[in-house]
């Protein structure tokens, strides 16, 4: 064997996955068709709950300015209509004016600091997805050559090779208009932070720098372009002028791209040794930094779980719950980027449905239902549990300050290793007893919250003993009593040790 994981792709979904994998103790190499990396901005941000992962690995700060700081955004919208997002508690939108250069050039330093192999100018050819272990084939400057792995994730975008050559079934609907995305310089163009709509279509511009704005072009009535090259500035400022009746043409472009409302999402995440992950599993219309969120959330996913799998401790099954878990994540945003797209981009025959949106959502509840769905902040996972079972079970635990005879922590920063975590916020040695044979996995701390009127604090609703999964969901939390602790120990992270 080569390595142990081979991943198709160096996008933010590829180098968060290799960094996840990495800290699990896998051997990773990344392939990438790319020589360089583009240097463009295309996504600008990413969501609250992207956020919430980078920083359990300790990753936020390098995102900010020289002082460590992010431009959060409190205010959001659906399909353009703008609502406050801190109608959820302590909830954002998200982060604001991160180009997504800056997210794989943070990503791959991670990555590579961690022991990554990442291997540019490889072209992924073909994979024989055997029975013990998957064979990549791929072009590079010296030729076709060849990888041999235990596993394989194809992190290789919306045209995924690897979910083609692999025959996942990939159902959907085809894109009925194209769209264009670019960074324009020297237009001097008018703000539409929310898109403005027009007789020939809907346009958005926002600046960007000094003299750069970015812009997205859709014109009604157009039909997706059969492309294999990306379009011009020339086709971009075409469509600005039928649009609008302003000439754009005197300016010139960092870059160019297009994208369709196309909606398709795998229907596995996993054909015996290949799995998929981002854009690959999944592509939509581009609607408030979900789809980079999303491909970061299945890479902490899928990382730790491969990692133990590789490492020889996982219990049986552990490797299906990725598709289990992240597939109905999947289905929601196929769900709301479709619905965003008909309200914001379509048409003048959608109007009706932009005004019972625009009433509807000056309603609490509905404004609450809308953040939790595009930011993330509302995904439980299924794990079955009994009824009676606390209701944070299958949640991330919010930001939980904690202060224990070393100091202070909280549980990001306990999260950094990508290690399972047992709180003990009530010196309960039984808890401990029953962690102990576990104690390479999980990390167990002892100590009390910091502030019991904290957000966290309050979700706890009276638990004083938590697992935590190393991506940051509530494996087992409990009042008074271990019951269930051992099974959850065991169902996340293997047989007790040997030994121990």
């Amino acid at each position: 064997m080569d390595t142990d994981v081979i991943i198709v792709g160096a996008g933010p979904t590829g180098l968060m996955l290799a960094g996840e994998l990495l800290l699990g103790g896998a051997r990773v190499i990344v392939v990438e068709r790319l020589t360089e990396p583009t240097g463009q901005s295309r996504g600008l941000g990413f969501t609250a709950r992207a956020m919430e992962v980078f920083d359990q690995r300790g990753l936020l700060p390098a995102f900010g300015g020289p002082d460590g700081s992010l431009e959060i955004s409190p205010v959001g919208h659906f399909g353009g209509l703008v609502f406050d997002y801190t109608v959820l508690e302590g909830a954002h939108f998200g982060a604001r004016g991160i180009p997504q250069n800056l997210t794989e050039s943070v990503l791959e330093g991670w990555a590579k600091g961690l022991g990554a192999d990442i291997r540019r100018g490889w072209e992924f050819l073909d994979v024989d997805n055997g029975e013990h272990e998957v064979t990549l084939t791929a072009g590079t400057a010296d030729g076709v050559r060849h990888l041999r792995a235990s596993y394989l994730v194809g992190c290789d975008g919306g045209k995924s090779a690897v979910r083609k050559t692999v025959g996942f079934d990939f159902p959907g609907t085809n894109p009925t208009r194209g769209m264009y995305l670019a960074d324009v310089v020297g237009c001097g163009l008018r703000p539409r932070f929310l898109g403005e709509r027009l007789p020939g279509g809907m346009i958005m511009a926002a600046p960007l720098g000094e003299n750069v704005d970015r812009v997205i072009v859709v014109e009604n009535g157009t039909p997706p372009p059969d492309r294999t090259e990306e379009p011009t500035f020339e086709e971009v400022a075409g469509a600005w002028q039928r649009i609008t009746g302003e000439d754009i043409s005197g300016g010139t472009a960092d870059w160019v791209g297009s994208f369709t409302d196309a909606n398709r999402l795998v229907t596995e995440y996993r054909r015996g040794r290949v799995l998929l992950a981002g854009d690959a599993a999944h592509i939509h219309l581009p609607a408030g930094g979900q789809g980079l969120s999303t491909g970061v959330q299945d890479a902490a996913n899928l990382g730790w779980k491969l990692a133990a799998v590789v490492a020889g401790w996982a219990p049986e099954g552990l490797l299906d719950t990725y598709h289990g878990e992240r597939h109905p994540v999947g289905e929601r945003l196929m769900m709301n980027t479709a619905t965003q797209g008909m309200v914001y981009v379509g048409g003048p025959e959608m109007d009706p449905i932009r005004e019972m949106f625009a009433e509807l959502i000056d309603y609490d509840e509905v404004k609450r239902h809308l953040a939790g769905t595009v930011s993330g902040l509302d995904i439980r996972y299924d794990f079955g549990a009994k009824e009676d079972g606390h209701p944070l079970t299958g949640r991330r635990l919010t930001r939980l300050a904690v202060t224990t005879d070393g100091g202070d922590t909280d549980t990001t920063q306990l999260l950094h290793t990508a290690q399972g975590v047992l709180l003990d916020l009530a010196d309960r040695s039984a808890a401990r007893a029953v962690a102990a044979p576990w104690k390479s996995r999980v990390l167990t701390v002892s100590g009390t919250v910091a502030d019991p009127e904290s957000l966290a604090a309050r979700e706890l609703a009276g638990a004083t003993a938590v697992l935590l999964r190393p991506d940051g969901h509530v494996a087992w939390a409990s009042a008074e009593g271990d019951e269930g602790l051992a099974e959850a120990l065991q169902r996340w992270f293997g047989a007790p040790e040997t030994g121990a």
